[in-house]
């Protein structure tokens, strides 16, 4: 059986890795909007209505990369925030443990929409949709759960 802590690092970690992926690969794509840094063609880009990376670049660093970094230090130190909870839909939980699901279904947004932007599928689209689904399967192991029930945190 998996202990709270243990299961909520593993969830801390699954950010980590997506925060921390996404700002190196948001920032190679700021510096070198025509992808060359990273090694994507611009010709990926010919279904969209962008001519460069930039804006893929910004969106990546700072949804899939800082967000999830700042969640990270969220989970850890259960900050109250009004502006987060306006946002929270599950009242009983802390803002930081809902946005870590939000986090998830951003992600497999951002998947779905590389691949009709690009008209592909890699094998980075698949592991990333996974890696979705298991942050979400993590969030909602019970003992995560009970670490951010309201009631448990007020206490």
């Amino acid at each position: 059986m998996i202990k709270s802590n243990t299961a909520r690092n593993i969830l801390i970690i699954l950010l980590l890795f997506l925060g921390l992926g996404a700002i190196g690969g948001g920032a190679l794509l700021i510096v070198s909007p025509k992808g060359k840094l990273i090694g994507m063609p611009l010709r990926m880009l010919k279904n969209s209505h962008f001519d460069s990376f930039l804006i893929q670049g910004v969106i990546l660093f700072t949804l899939l990369g800082l967000a999830p970094c700042l969640l990270v230090v969220a989970l850890v130190k259960k900050p109250k925030s009004s502006l987060a909870e306006k946002f929270n839909f599950c009242g009983d939980m802390h803002w930081a443990w809902t946005y870590s699901i939000y986090l998830a279904f951003v992600l497999i947004i951002w998947i779905q929409l590389e691949m009709v932007f690009i008209q592909a599928v890699s094998w980075l689209h698949t592991f990333y949709m996974f890696f979705s689904i298991v942050i979400i399967l993590t969030a909602l192991l019970p003992r995560v759960r009970n670490l951010y029930k309201i009631k448990l945190l007020e206490k």
